[in-house]
């Protein structure tokens, strides 16, 4: 395929129709069009849980009035500490029709960072899903100058003063605290005798059920107020913060009002000329609401009137063969995986040879297959051949009833997208930014090649600058960060233009195709940011690093590069007794565990996900005669992976941080020094628990 720089890729007059709605709107016409009396539906131990589009709905602006009866005003901050589920859709809706901007907290961020973002958006609530995830949070809230009031979605049984209510949770009966204008020590309800000394409930935070929130709105003499919430939202008002890191690790909260959100949604769903409204169209969502690529499709499904089911990526499999949705989208990980278990299945032994036999056929002949050629008749007549013997069961695997398949957040490799094209999967990958609402780009049902990312959206323009970088501009663009507008200055210019850092090219037939990063940020495949600056920082303090460098682009995980500090290695050497070349000196088990607690100490402050899970140590250095370092000493970071491409393989194709000791040192001296291991990380420091998260 041949591909050409453009210098502006042109959009189609046809934007208004997308324009001017709120949020909530979105429900509001899913309601009236296509109401769906199996719109919702949550997982959980008993079986999937099932509510109407109407009963959110109802929810959402029960939730709206008992904020504004907290005396909340229009623009305050609302926090969602919550699992991407029903929940959060009804604490999403019903914050927006109350005027209020909610700040979605990702689960999996450490706790300095969750009282951070309360701190820095000022937040007056914050709504959380459990007790459990309130009382990791709750000895630190006292931090928070501006919050007044948490409000918990899901509370046992036993917790304050029993009462019987019925609401969208109707697998219990859910209960209110005791008094609203008493301050409830939590203390009392799951926290251990060791926990207690935390100061759990700081005066003047009230904390409160969910469902007394919601009946405090008393519907039937509040009729009126239901009107009056949506003249009262206007579609340029801010809608959210996200937090994103920047290029220093620090979190930056990217505004996004109504019509940023709803028209990207809207213009998302456009490009899918054939998708039907209504409960024909079955949603299966395992994506955190957190992100804006979940939450803006969202917000899609809602004004279709969509069957959506809320799962998790630990469930997302076997869900898949239950729900059998018609569309899902997902992150490059998760494809990875599929992909990867059908090579393994192809070449594993079995006692049925001619399974494997088939399984390894219909492997290299989907190997062979490249989206948007049709190929030789030979190969046609091949794949239809194997289509029912093979394909169709590859198809079985995503439920076997699979129309769009989105793939997002992160690079896909194009011989993924190629494979399963074969087997009548069809991938859309698309290209997007919190800062765009989250799509600018998605392929198409006819304009799809692997390698790219589809041509711009409606009222998205795309423009490619002389130095490659992709530039976007439109309805669908942030107004800016909050509380930095040096930050928005540089990253939108006085046309409103905004700079990606992202590097692109156009194809001849107007696909977008990502070339690389001019910024220093990289996605993990999970769709995660990584900011390698500040751990680099964190990993040459150490006086035995003169270089670090971290790489994970489009993979699972962070791996770093360690070049040694020889002069501070040959010290510690000798501190340790050891007396060694410098090859078998990065082989010794005594010198791999200090280098494993430098990367360990660089990690505490990080979530889990972006923390460095493997290392390598490198022998040479980095210089600016071999390319690698600029004058000034930055890191060419281009040559570095191209120069290090073996290395960095090695990373992802073995579980060893180094290479294995040599035979002298397969078995260490009996007595390490116990100052190897380096200090714990404090528990602030750390996210929260995965067993309450995921």
């Amino acid at each position: 395929m041949l591909w050409r720089k453009q210098t502006r890729q042109d959009t189609p007059p046809s934007l208004p129709p997308f324009l001017g709605r709120t949020l909530p709107s979105l429900l509001d016409e899913g309601c009236r069009h296509t109401p769906n009396g199996d719109a919702f539906h949550q997982w959980s131990a008993s079986g999937w849980q099932t509510f109407s589009n109407e009963q959110v709905r109802d929810a959402a602006e029960d939730l709206a009035l008992g904020l504004l009866g907290l005396g909340l005003k229009k623009g305050d901050r609302l926090a969602l500490l919550m699992h991407s589920d029903v929940q959060f859709c009804i604490a999403d809706i019903g914050s927006l029709l109350a005027g209020l901007v909610n700040v979605p907290i990702d689960l999996t961020q450490t706790l300095e960072n969750i009282i951070g973002t309360l701190q820095h958006s000022e937040a007056k609530v914050l709504m959380v899903s459990t007790l459990d995830l309130l009382n990791q949070v709750a000895p630190f809230l006292g931090q928070a100058a501006h919050l007044q009031h948490v409000i918990v979605a899901k509370v046992p049984l036993q917790w304050g003063q029993q009462k019987t209510h019925t609401s969208l949770d109707n697998s219990q009966n859910l209960t209110s605290v005791p008094s609203p204008s008493a301050c409830l020590s939590l203390s009392a309800v799951h926290l251990n005798e060791a926990e207690q000394r935390w100061p759990y409930c700081t005066a003047g935070i009230k904390v409160w059920s969910l469902v007394e929130i919601q009946r405090a709105s008393e519907r039937s003499l509040s009729r009126a107020q239901v009107q009056s919430l949506r003249t009262n939202i206007h579609p340029q008002d801010l809608a959210t913060f996200i937090y994103l890191p920047d290029a220093a690790g620090q979190l930056q909260a990217v505004m996004l009002t109504h019509e940023n959100l709803s028209s990207n949604a809207l213009v998302a769903f456009h490009s899918l000329p054939t998708l039907k409204r209504g409960g024909k169209e079955v949603v299966l969502s395992f994506l955190p609401l957190n992100h804006v690529l979940a939450r803006s499709l969202l917000y899609g499904h809602m004004a279709y009137g969509h069957s959506i089911y809320f799962t998790t990526a630990h469930r997302v499999m076997k869900h898949l063969q239950e729900v059998r949705p018609t569309i899902l989208t997902t992150v490059p990980l998760l494809l990875e995986k599929v992909y990867s278990k059908l090579l393994e299945a192809a070449h594993k032994p079995s006692r049925l040879g001619i399974q494997r036999c088939f399984q390894h056929w219909g492997v290299r002949l989907a190997q062979r297959y490249e989206l948007g050629r049709t190929g030789s008749l030979w190969d046609v007549l091949l794949r239809q051949l194997a289509d029912p013997l093979i394909f169709a069961r590859w198809r079985s695997l995503f439920g076997g009833r699979l129309r769009y398949l989105l793939s997002g957040g992160a690079a896909l490799d194009g011989k993924i997208v190629n494979l399963f094209a074969a087997a009548g999967i069809r991938i859309l990958q698309g290209y997007g930014l919190t800062q765009t609402s989250a799509v600018v780009c998605v392929n198409r049902e006819r304009l799809n090649y692997a390698g790219t990312v589809g041509p711009p959206v409606v009222g998205a323009e795309v423009k490619i600058a002389p130095d490659s970088e992709i530039l976007v501009r439109g309805p669908l663009v942030t107004r800016g960060y909050y509380k930095n507008p040096e930050l928005t200055r540089t990253s939108i210019d006085a046309q409103g233009w905004l700079h990606t850092g992202d590097l692109g090219i156009f194809t001849t037939g107007g696909c977008l195709k990502i070339t690389g990063l001019k910024k220093d940020l990289f996605k993990l495949a999970t769709g995660k940011y990584i900011a390698p600056l500040p751990i680099e920082q964190r990993l040459r303090q150490s006086p035995l690093v003169s270089q670090a460098v971290v790489v994970g682009a489009d993979r699972k995980f962070c791996g770093v590069l360690l070049f040694p500090n020889w002069k501070g290695l040959r010290q510690e050497a000798q501190r340790l007794g050891l007396t060694l070349s410098a090859e078998d000196l990065l082989r010794h088990p005594w010198i791999l565990k200090r280098y494993q607690a430098i990367v360990e100490a660089a990690n505490c402050h990080l979530p889990y996900w972006s923390a460095v899970k493997q290392f390598r140590l490198i022998p040479t250095a980095l210089t600016v005669e071999k390319g690698l370092l600029t004058p000034i000493g930055q890191l060419q970071r281009a040559a570095i992976l191209t120069r290090f491409t073996s290395e960095i393989e090695a990373l992802y194709g073995t579980a060893a941080a180094a290479t294995p000791p040599s035979e002298p040192f397969t078995t260490p001296p009996p007595s390490p020094p116990p100052d190897l291991e380096g200090d714990a990380c404090p528990a602030f420091a750390q996210s929260l628990s995965p067993r309450f998260t995921t």
